[in-house]
């Protein structure tokens, strides 16, 4: 059996990073299980009235403070 040694500092910082992975994972799937079904009758009529979406992107900026 081997050992492997590991400082607290970088045992920490794997821990840290595992737990924000599951976090983010399991946040996508609350998130998508909210998102209200919208039926194809009802997407219709939103496109009637205010035209289908462009394929233009977006420009985001982060800023951090």
């Amino acid at each position: 059996m081997t050992t492997l040694t590991v400082s607290k500092k970088e045992f920490k910082s794997v821990i840290r990073e595992s737990i924000r992975e599951a976090l983010v994972s399991e946040l996508a799937q609350i998130r998508a299980a909210f998102l209200p079904f919208v039926s194809d009758k009802e997407q219709k009529e939103i496109e009637r009235q205010y035209g289908k979406p462009t394929r233009k992107t977006a420009k985001s900026y982060i800023a951090r403070i």
